[in-house]
C-alpha cells in the first residue's frame, strides 16, 4: 500500500479536494491512494486574521491551493517568488535545506510537500520574532 496516511483524532477534521470531512468518535487511519489530491488538516489551517508574518504568508497561499481557493498555476508563481524572498533571510542551513524542499515540492507540483517543509520554518520564525529588539 502506498499513498498518504492520516491518521486522524476523534472529531478531528480534514479537507479533501474541497470537501471537509469529520472523523467520528474514535481514533481512525484513512489511507489516501489517489496521487496529487489536495488535502488540509483543518487544524493546522493558518486562518486570514494570523497571516502576518512572511513565513505565514507564503505558507496562506500555498493552502489556498490545496483548499481550492487559488489558481495553482497563479499560486506557483507566487509560491517560488515568496520561498526566494525568504531564502535571501532565512540564511542558515537548516531553513535553506527546507526552503529547497519546498521550491522543489512546488515545481514538482507537489503543494503539500510544500507547505510541510514551510510549516516547519514557523517556529524558527517565531524565535526570530521573539529575539528582535523592541
Amino acid at each position: 500500500m502506498s499513498g498518504l496516511v492520516l491518521k486522524l483524532a476523534p472529531k478531528e477534521r480534514v479537507l479533501i479536494n474541497g470537501a471537509v470531512i469529520e472523523n467520528g468518535e474514535r481514533r481512525s487511519r484513512l489511507a489516501i491512494m489517489t496521487p496529487n489530491a489536495n488535502i488540509l488538516r483543518l487544524r493546522d489551517a493558518i486562518h486570514p486574521e494570523e497571516v502576518n508574518t512572511p513565513v505565514r504568508r507564503v505558507c496562506y497561499i500555498a493552502q489556498l491551493v490545496l483548499s481550492g481557493d487559488a489558481d495553482p498555476r497563479e499560486a506557483r508563481q507566487q509560491l517560488l517568488r515568496g520561498i526566494e524572498q525568504l531564502s535571501q533571510v532565512l540564511t542558515d542551513h537548516d531553513s535553506r535545506t527546507q526552503l529547497n524542499h519546498a521550491s522543489q515540492a512546488v515545481l514538482d507540483g507537489q503543494t503539500y510537500q510544500a507547505l510541510k517543509a514551510l510549516r516547519s520554518l514557523l517556529p524558527r520564525e517565531e524565535r526570530l520574532f521573539a529575539a528582535k529588539p523592541q
